[in-house]
């Protein structure tokens, strides 16, 4: 029997087992009950973190819009201090290049 020779005896674990099948009925259910709120309480925290996370982000993307529009707004003050006679806001954010 060198097979199940591992340390514990073959006795040793059918007893655990059957004393697992025995205490399974009353262990699962208070192991759910102590579980379920602790999960909940995970899912919920998820809710706000996801929540507060789309809130920063809307906050640092409405930022970074007014610093592009401000970049923008000066950039073209400057094509008209400079007299290029060029429309800066049609070159400015367009996309388009004039190669």
């Amino acid at each position: 029997m060198a097979l199940w020779n591992n340390g514990i005896k073959l006795g040793t674990g059918l007893a655990i087992g059957v004393g697992a099948l025995i205490l399974a009925p009353t262990v699962v259910p208070a192991v759910a009950a102590i579980l379920k709120p602790l999960a909940k309480a995970a899912i919920k925290s998820g809710f706000i973190v996801y929540e507060k996370g789309k809130e920063v982000l809307a906050e640092t993307r409405e930022v970074l819009e007014d610093l592009a529009a401000e970049a923008r707004a000066e950039l073209s003050q400057e094509y008209v201090e400079a007299g290029s006679g060029v429309s800066a806001d049609a070159d400015i954010g367009s996309g388009s290049t004039s190669d």
